[in-house]
């Protein structure tokens, strides 16, 4: 093909890489009302008194205001589909503070600085209450973080807030008890994936105005534009139709920016005080304040009979919630669906939780979206089932795989798998890593060992039946054209694979298309960059929208050079006819289109939402450096072979993976979250929460296997989640052959492998 499978350079590196790049703090207004947030400095407690006279007289204040002056409109911040499963349980400000960090008041000032001072001078009186800080005591506490009684759910998700429950999920598909029961082999395990942050370059950020029609424009760094305007009109109790949300350049998002962090209490300032107003978020708010991963606790049961298949799958977990329910629901269910089907001779299943609320900062959306979490706990215990029937752990793994065509236990009735070469990946991975050819476990020196671990992957690309995508693509006068969408490249290079993909139907060069995103009032609704759904929902709306207006342009071409369609040669820029060789370019037709009253601009729109959510696959082959000593594990090399369907664009895949990969790394070696005994987090700045840098990741090698999947335009599939998936799995299967030892809780930081040596 002419775009579609080739390395472009990402269309605003030039911009990124001189330091030209447009942020959202680039853009504020120079008299725009400076925000700052107080908060709480307690878990959990009442606001008795609060008062504000004395922070009101320092000269630059505008205005405080506290819970006495906000609507009282339940909302939440998830950045989902309406309806939303995550419960309404949160207010701009209200009397009762549930986490270290969460919102007292606004300080609205004209500088930073007479904001900063006023905030120290506001007097708060706090009824101190028990704060419930373990997941395990959570449900049923004396203390109950959500006592109200207008928290709202759009539809039943097993929640039951005065028990400290935010929701719940229980799908048992068999007979788990006496299937395990028949089993030659059965494994048992606790596994823990603590909380992790997303650790984005640019913190949360948005300023607001009033336009000239006294509409409220919301400039953000965010994920989803258009779920932003729907939590505003709704919290603010205002037509949709008064508020525009744009999207400039995002410095990094891992799904954190699809929660409404800033925007709703900067939209309330802007539309109250009706002048522009900025809040940024400082470091250690965007760590202590915002949201993270989900922490969970996880058993896990499987059972196997003596020919190798994997019967049971049994995953029961108790799930933080934190404050607020957050993406609580929709994290942990979507990992039953990526996570799984990887296994799928078997004859039955249990995937369980409770979410339960704490007075922990939210849970939310991170890259791998819920089965990262699920992955983990499946992985390792396929891993630990291998070693006790004393069989090769991919041969065990090759067994029981899914095959295209297949369905799984968990699998809608009709859902199948269209495409995959999992089987080609995993062999793929195994010749790079040398699985075959040396031991997976081997003395380096005196005090180190070095050892082999393997996990898969699955995630999915969009979520199927809800989210759809609609992109506009137009002809100018100039004859060029200009895509429209309201996905978000949040740097991984979105917009220049839609334009790949709607360039490669309508033959021009790529510098003959612009794109032009994530601006509620011009580009149609999409809605986000979340779910790994941009190349495969919002491409394929791009592909078809392009045949649609390469359809138009001919059939107006033939128009005006009087001729047949099929007698038009057309390659983006210029058509020719086939018998005679008269030519016209686009430039030459917009001219004509222009002018007269039967003629008008060429555009096409087009929409596209799948039934399906295809899976692309990942195999990985984790070798590291075990130190017996101290329990320190050094990353030596990782091996990948990512399955994502068609790969539209070989450069930006390679460093999607490769950035995935290391994030995972992170996850789980270094990334720490760290409770006082009060509730306070103490890891909340970069000197404290570790992420790796290029020395701690070791040789990272990623490598690809096409498919082609039948639902996605060009058979794509998506590759920003996937990536995340298999590197603690991996890295824990390394440590255990190594060494023997068997760490059980994320991060695996020397003291868990140190414990784990020693158990």
């Amino acid at each position: 093909m002419k775009h579609v499978g080739k390395g472009y350079k990402k269309i605003d590196s030039a911009m990124i890489l001189s330091g030209r790049a447009v942020y959202t703090e680039d853009l504020v207004p120079a008299h725009a009302l400076v925000i700052k947030v107080l908060r709480s400095p307690h878990a959990f407690a009442r606001i008795v008194t609060i008062d504000t006279a004395a922070a009101m007289r320092v000269p630059g204040v505008v205005a405080i205001y506290t819970y006495k002056d906000v609507p009282q409109r339940r909302f939440t911040l998830a950045g989902q589909s309406y309806p939303e499963p995550s419960a309404y349980d949160k207010l701009l400000l209200e009397p009762l503070v549930r986490y270290v960090g969460d919102e007292v008041a606004f300080v609205v000032a004209e500088s930073e600085k007479a904001a900063k001072q006023a905030m120290w001078l506001i007097k708060v009186t706090y009824d101190v209450l028990d704060p419930v800080l373990d997941i395990h005591t959570a449900l049923d506490h004396p203390s109950v973080v959500h006592p109200e009684e207008d928290l709202h759910y759009n539809f039943p998700v097993g929640g039951d807030p005065k028990r400290n429950l935010a929701c719940s999920y229980n799908h048992v598909v068999g007979d788990v008890e006496g299937e395990l029961a028949k089993c030659d082999y059965v494994v048992e395990e606790t596994y823990f994936d603590q909380a992790a942050s997303q650790t984005a370059m640019e913190t949360f950020r948005t300023f607001c105005t009033i336009d000239q029609f006294g509409r409220l424009v919301c400039t953000s760094s965010t994920q989803i534009p258009f779920h932003v305007r729907r939590h505003i009109a709704h919290a603010l109790d205002i037509p949709a139709s008064k508020v525009r949300v744009i999207k400039p350049r995002i410095g990094g998002g891992f799904g954190s920016k699809q929660t409404a962090c800033t925007e709703l209490i900067c939209a309330f300032v802007t539309w109250t005080l009706k002048k522009p107003a900025v809040l940024i978020l400082d470091r250690k708010e965007a760590m202590n304040c915002s949201t993270s991963r989900h922490a969970r606790e996880w058993k896990v049961r499987l059972g196997a009979t003596k020919d190798g298949i994997i019967q049971v799958i049994d995953m029961v977990a108790i799930s933080d919630a934190g404050a607020y329910g957050t993406h609580a629901f929709t994290t942990f269910t979507a990992g039953e669906h990526k996570s799984v089907p990887l296994y799928n001779k078997g004859k039955a299943v249990r995937y369980s939780s409770n979410i339960v609320y704490t007075n922990h900062m939210p849970g939310g959306a991170f890259r791998g979206y819920g089965a990262t979490e699920a992955l983990w706990p499946l992985e390792c215990a396929v891993t630990k089932l291998a070693k006790k029937m004393g069989v090769d752990e991919i041969e065990l793994r090759e067994k029981n795989l899914i095959n295209v065509g297949e369905t799984s236990l968990v699998y809608a009735p009709d859902e199948v798998l269209e495409s995959g070469n999992l089987k080609e990946a995993i062999a793929k991975v195994k010749a790079m890593a040398r699985w075959d050819e040396r031991p997976k476990s081997w003395q380096i020196d005196e005090h180190h060992r070095g050892g082999l671990g393997i996990a898969l992957a699955f995630q999915g690309s969009g979520i199927a039946n809800i989210d759809n995508a609609t992109v506009e693509i137009r002809l100018n006068d100039e004859g060029n054209y200009i895509l429209y969408t309201g996905s978000t490249d949040m740097g991984t290079g979105s917009n220049t694979v839609l334009l790949q993909m709607a360039c490669e139907v309508l033959g021009c060069p790529m510098e003959a298309m612009s794109c032009y995103e994530a601006d509620t009032d011009v580009v149609p609704f999409d809605p986000g960059s979340y779910a790994s759904s941009t190349t495969y929902v919002t491409g394929t709306a791009a592909k078809l929208a392009a045949e649609e207006l390469r359809q138009k342009i001919v059939e107006q071409f033939a128009t005006l050079l009087e001729t047949d369609t099929a007698n038009i040669d057309f390659d983006g820029l210029t058509a020719r006819t086939l018998d005679d060789g008269r030519t016209m370019t686009t430039r030459e037709m917009a001219a004509k289109l222009s002018v007269g009253p039967t003629y008008g601009q060429l555009s096409a729109t087009a929409t596209f939402g799948s039934h399906t959510s295809p899976p692309p696959f990942m195999a990985s082959i984790a070798e590291v450096s075990v130190d017996t000593q101290t329990g320190q594990v050094v990353p030596i090399e990782f091996y990948s072979v990512v399955d994502c369907g068609t790969i539209v664009n070989p450069t930006l895949a390679k460093v999607q993976a490769e950035g995935g990969i290391v994030q995972g790394i992170g996850m789980a070696l270094y990334e720490e979250v760290r409770y006082s005994q009060a509730g306070q987090l103490e890891t909340n700045n970069f000197m404290l929460y570790k992420i790796p840098d290029r020395t701690d990741t070791g040789k990272v090698t990623v490598d690809f296997v096409e498919s082609y999947e039948p639902t996605g335009a060009f058979g794509v599939k998506s590759i920003g989640e996937v990536v995340i998936n298999t590197s603690c799995p991996a890295i824990q299967g390394a440590i255990l052959n190594a060494c023997g030892a068997e760490p059980t809780e994320l991060p695996m930081i020397p003291e868990v492998v140190f414990e784990a040596m020693h158990k």
